[in-house]
């Protein structure tokens, strides 16, 4: 055994170790896997394909993409994917966020994709223009389908104040589209003082910001429904080859799979664009995250978890990382997903005609025996109440009803299992804990 080697089994042992005494359970085959393949993930190039399957990515990230989840990720995929257009629109689609992560994350909350998309165009208002009307055709062609349903619609920013529907929507924030809104080109509200505003689609094109797409699909691999949305990476490429990311900043590529290799070219073209400090300040923007996500109002110690292994498996911090990748197959972590899948079946019973009344009350079947599964006790009755409320609401009432209330009461006292849970493992790992400290001093 050489130094690397020995070095890899002390830090091994130790992640057993903490884990035990934690009452973590862990897979030591799997473990011992990822540790030997990440401290030999080394070579000339950052990126990693596997010529089996055709997906591509950090070669970091891709230890943990399992391939047996590839024909539903690609078949949601065809629902939120934009085309390629010749000579105009450049496209790579990719997975990222836990949906990236199937290896370590068995209970992903949603199906999350990232898109790179690069529209050529003689100036940057036309390729703003160009965006905007591909952006709105999308969300017109992929509103309704037989087993998917747009939610919103994220594009442009608010140019002043305004109130919607009893909400005040602040000036320079994103703006969030009802399918509806798409459709009309134009948002109604009011000012501050009362008087009818429109904002109008056309209006805020010119600085389209952060643009994303959000889904309710029913998943047709695992037959249950998903959240599905789409963050698009837009960038202009000029006549002289300059390219220019329109919401002024060219993200890095870190956490993403990408699913077809014909994408390839247009990767290696745009990340060739991408500063040589994008480690770094990727790795600065999840510290941020994770303070916010440490903030009494915002808690979500799960979210906060996620952030830190990205954190730790970039920074070579590989020990904390192998024990933060255990707690994500843990049976409490199973609840983050439950937490998930409530806000969607509220949202295809609110929202949707799309989805069959008892395939949803299917789904809030699964929901429940989830908790039962997982928990006992008066936590266990206390969701389990609030489930059953939410099943009752559903089967009694047409699609279009509001849950408000149940659904909020039953992701809240979810949420409390899962916060508890995260905290109290995170923080009992002496090097986590002063981590964290860290980055609040």
């Amino acid at each position: 055994m050489d130094k690397t080697q020995d070095q890899t089994a002390e830090a091994r042992n130790r992640v057993i170790e903490s884990a035990n005494r934690l009452g973590v359970e862990l897979n030591e085959q799997e473990l011992e896997r990822w540790m030997n393949s990440i401290t030999e993930a080394t070579g000339d190039s950052d990126i990693v394909v596997d010529k089996k399957t055709g997906v591509f990515g950090h070669k970091v990230s891709m230890l943990d993409f399992d391939p047996k989840d590839l024909e539903r990720f690609r078949a949601i995929g065809k629902i939120v994917e934009f085309d390629d257009v010749p000579g105009l629109v450049e496209t790579a689609l990719a997975l990222s966020g836990s949906a990236a992560q199937s290896k370590v994350q068995t209970h992903p909350g949603d199906c999350d994709y990232f898109e790179r998309v690069n529209i050529i165009a003689p100036t940057r208002t036309e390729a703003c223009q160009t965006l905007a009307r591909i952006m709105r055709e999308k969300a017109i062609n992929s509103r309704l389908g037989p087993n998917f349903q747009l939610i919103e619609l994220k594009f442009g920013s608010y140019p002043q104040d305004i109130i919607r529907n009893d909400s005040l929507c602040h000036k320079g924030s994103p703006i969030a589209w009802l399918p509806e809104e798409v459709v009309a080109s134009k948002i109604e509200g009011t000012d501050s003082e009362g008087n009818p505003l429109v904002i109008t689609w056309d209006y805020v094109a010119d600085d389209p910001g952060w643009c994303k797409l959000d889904w309710v699909v029913a998943d047709p691999v695992r037959g249950q429904l998903a959240n599905a949305s789409n963050m698009l990476d837009v960038t202009w490429e000029a006549p002289d080859g300059t390219i220019v990311p329109l919401d002024g900043y060219l993200d890095g590529y870190f956490q993403e799979v990408y699913l077809d290799a014909e994408s390839a070219p247009i990767f290696d073209k745009l990340v060739k664009q991408v500063s040589t400090d994008v480690m770094d300040d990727y790795v600065a923007q999840l510290q941020k995250e994770v303070k916010k996500y440490f903030q009494p109002d915002k808690a979500n110690y799960g979210k906060a978890a996620k952030r830190l292994y990205n954190i730790f498996r970039l920074s070579g911090q590989y020990e904390e990382a192998a024990f933060l990748r255990e707690l994500f197959d843990e049976p409490a972590a199973l609840l983050y997903q439950v937490h998930a899948l409530v806000r969607t079946v509220q949202e295809a019973t609110e929202q949707g005609t799309t989805f069959d009344v008892d395939n949803i009350l299917d789904q809030t079947d699964e929901l429940i025996m989830s908790v039962i599964k997982v928990l006992e006790g008066e936590e266990e009755l206390e969701i389990v109440r609030y489930l059953l409320r939410l099943s009752r609401s559903i089967s009694r009432n047409e699609p279009g009803t509001t849950l408000g209330s149940e659904v909020e009461a039953a992701r809240s006292e979810v949420m409390k299992i899962v916060n508890n849970f995260f905290y109290e493992k995170m923080t009992a790992l002496p090097a986590i804990k002063a981590y964290i400290d860290s980055l609040h001093n």
